[in-house]
């Protein structure tokens, strides 16, 4: 099944791959390890499948691989942990938080950017080559796509701290206090696929 993906996505997936395996050694966080990466998994498990399915641009596969790496290093961290500041200060002698003064954990926000944007390609290829949309239809699928996805993490999020312990819960949200929290998350997914949608042009490989 596998050899039906194009050479170029069967390294991408295979990088995604191994990133994922080296993100659980010395895993900071065991307890929640397994529920950040399930989403990661099972689009590896699925993705030969899918793929051969309904294929995709190397490009859009791309983005796709991008954002699964976005979440797999934040999975690793619990998303609050990401020590970017660390990273940058071995670099440069100065944090992103130094220079900013920020007092929370930005990577999260990122993240959310990141799948607003890198949503765009793949998801107007889809609505155009299998949907039939032509590109303002395409445009409008991306929005809603986005605006939906984003909505219905936040209400993952919103039941998980119903449900799971309370320590466990708070980590894997990663609200870090701010009640705003959800809504800037899904402003920022809005914001990303809006800053990069006048660049794609829907269906083209």
């Amino acid at each position: 099944m596998i050899a039906a993906i194009p050479p170029a996505q069967r390294r991408l997936l295979g990088l995604l791959l191994a990133l994922l395996l080296v993100a659980q050694i010395d895993q900071p966080y065991p307890e929640i390890a397994m529920l950040q990466h399930i989403p990661t998994m099972l689009l590896l498990v699925a993705s030969p499948w899918l793929l051969r399915r309904w294929p995709l641009s190397t490009a859009s596969v791309a983005c796709i691989i991008a954002f699964m790496a976005f979440h797999t290093l934040g999975g690793r961290y619990a998303y609050s942990n990401v020590p970017y500041d660390d990273w940058l200060r071995a670099l440069t002698g100065t944090g992103l938080s130094d220079a900013f003064g920020w007092t929370r954990n930005h990577y999260d926000r990122l993240v959310h950017f990141a799948f607003g944007a890198l949503s765009v390609a793949p998801v107007a290829e889809i609505a155009r080559r299998w949907g039939g949309l032509g590109a303002r239809g395409a445009m409008l699928a991306v929005l809603g796509w986005v605006l939906a996805i984003s909505c219905l993490y936040e209400i993952f999020e919103w039941l998980l701290t119903i449900v799971a312990a309370g320590e466990t819960a708070d980590r894997y949200n990663g609200q870090q206090g701010d009640i705003w929290d959800a809504q800037k998350d899904m402003a920022l997914a809005t914001l990303g696929a809006v800053m990069v949608l006048p660049f794609v042009r829907a269906g083209r490989r």
